[in-house]
Formats: structure tokens, sequence, C-alpha cells
């Protein structure tokens, strides 16, 4: 079990990088970390792979301290694996290799078997003799992730593992990734800006701002009553509606058009989305977004029904 007690962190000369953070995960279990640019995910999996010495706090696996490179000539849980933005590869040797560096060469045989599987479930077996070097971005990305995955670590740490990858890729990759990672029971956590990220794969989602953590629930309950915008707009755009003096948060989904209603709006702009439009419009003076089967003209009046339950 992975215990992180109310660690704080500054880089030298810059204001607090992160505040009071506290949370535990069990073995098997995956978080995903959310939030702004700058708010410190990056900074948090660096300190519990050991990589940076808290101000304050302790971190715990199980019965053994995570310690930074103040305590280790060589920063880094050996049984945690850490995926950074720079992938740390060896360019001029194949993908296969790359995978295999660090599996035992006393059984050749393990070590191919390890590497193909690991190959299927990135999706590059039939690259597995081309060279690191030219190989594009997201194809470096997913060998980074094999090459973490080789060794089976106890806990594995990404930094937007899937940034680099296509659209048609990605979700596949997540389904494969993921899945692999509870047939394996290892812990996972993932600092993203995505919340497909989050929805589909992870058991527990941590939000992050100004430093400090402001949620920590399950991605479901978070999406259905997310307390503020910001929370809500990791997920999809929002629309924060003042009625009667009251401020509502609404998915795009989440607003009808209907044939008559007291609330009125004016389209301005329709978006192809594929299977819906994407409607923007003008209520009461301000912006707000909603989807509709159909593309709606410029300038047109629409009645609308706010629907807090189509969650």
């Amino acid at each position: 079990m992975l215990q992180v007690n109310s660690i704080s962190f500054q880089y030298p000369k810059q204001v607090s990088t992160l505040k009071n953070i506290n949370f535990s995960l069990q073995a098997g279990e995956h978080l995903c970390v959310m939030g702004e640019s700058g708010c410190g995910k990056s900074t948090l999996l660096k300190i519990i792979y050991g990589l940076l010495d808290v101000n304050e706090g302790t971190l715990f696996w199980n019965e053994t301290q995570i310690l930074g490179p103040a305590y280790h000539l060589v920063p880094g849980m050996d049984f945690f694996k850490y995926v950074a933005q720079d992938f740390d590869l060896m360019p001029y040797t194949s993908v296969s290799e790359n995978i295999a560096k660090f599996l035992s060469r006393f059984y050749p045989e393990e070590a191919q078997k390890r590497t193909q599987e690991l190959l299927e479930v990135i999706e590059m077996t039939e690259f597995s003799n081309t060279k690191v070097k030219n190989l594009s971005g997201g194809q470096q990305q997913r060998v980074a992730i094999a090459r973490a995955l080789a060794k089976e670590p106890e806990l594995l740490l990404l930094d937007e593992p899937f940034s680099q990858i296509d659209n048609f890729k990605k979700n596949s990759l997540r389904r494969k990734l993921f899945t692999y990672l509870k047939e394996k029971n290892i812990t996972c956590i993932v600092a993203t800006h995505d919340g497909n990220d989050a929805l589909s794969f992870a058991d527990k989602m941590m939000v992050i701002r100004d430093h400090q953590v402001i949620a920590l629930d399950t991605p479901s309950n978070l999406y259905k009553n997310p307390k503020e915008k910001y929370i809500a707009s990791l997920f999809d755009d929002v629309n924060e509606i003042t009625a009667n003096g009251v401020k509502q948060l609404f998915f795009p989904h989440q607003i009808q058009v209907v044939d008559n209603s007291d609330i009125k709006a004016i389209v301005i702009k329709s978006y192809f989305k594929g299977f819906y439009w994407l409607i923007e419009a003008e209520y009461n003076s301000q912006l707000i977004f909603f989807t509709h089967h159909s593309f709606l003209d410029r300038k047109k009046t629409v009645s609308l029904l706010f629907n807090s339950k189509t969650v």
C-alpha cells in the first residue's frame, strides 16, 4: 500500500509547489491525478518515485519509507517505475532491445517471451526490430511504457502517458494497458490533463489546484456531482448558469432543445461533432454550450430545458 502523509514541497527560490498532500492507495488500485499545467502533478510523481526530497511529511510503500536523493546515492525506488515525458530510451537499438534492457540475460527464452507480451500490449509487434530513433514520438512513448513494465513494478507512475499518441491508437492502448495492469495487480498513478484517462480506467481521481488537493473521489462521483466549475471543466465544456440567484453547473448534454419553455437562447454557431452538434448560444448575456441532434441556424431563437439528471 502507498501512504502519502501530509507532504509539502517547494523548489528553491519558488513558492510552494505542493501543500499538505494526503492520500493512500491499495495494491492494484489506479489513481488519476488531474489539474491545470503547473499545479504540481509531475512534481508529485517525482516525489513518490524518490527523485525529490519533501520539505514536510512522509511517504511509505508498505513498511518501506520512500526517501529522496538526500538519502540515496542513486535516487528512485527499485520496485517502482516512472515514465516521464522525456522517454530516456536507447535511440540506436531496437524496440525489443529497449524493452528487454532490464531483463535477465541468464534466461533468454523468458526475456523474449516477456518482450513479445509487452509488444502486444503496446501494439508494436511489427516494430520489434526497428531502431528507436526511427520511431515517431508517440511510438517512442509506447516503448517507454513497455520498458517500464518489463520487470513488473509494484507501482507504475505515468506522466501524461498518451500525450503524443494518435487518437485512433490512444483508445485501444488505454484499454490494453489498464487491463494488463489490473491483471498483474500493478498499482498505477497517472498524471494527466485528459479526463478520458480517468473516467474509464481510474479507481480514484485526485484534482489539484493552487498546489493543493481540492477533490479526491471516484471519477464517477466527481463527474456526476462536481463541487465547482474547475472540477467539471476537467471532463468537458461546462456551463455555469445563474437562475433565481443560484449558480448551477451543466454539461452541454444536460441542456436540451424543447418545443417551448421560458428559457430562450439565440444560436451563435453550430460545431459538427460526428453523431451530434455542439451549439454555442447566448442566454441572459452569457455564452452557453449545449448538444443537439442537428445543425441550428445562426441567430435562431430556441427554447431550452436545463436537466441536471441527464448525466
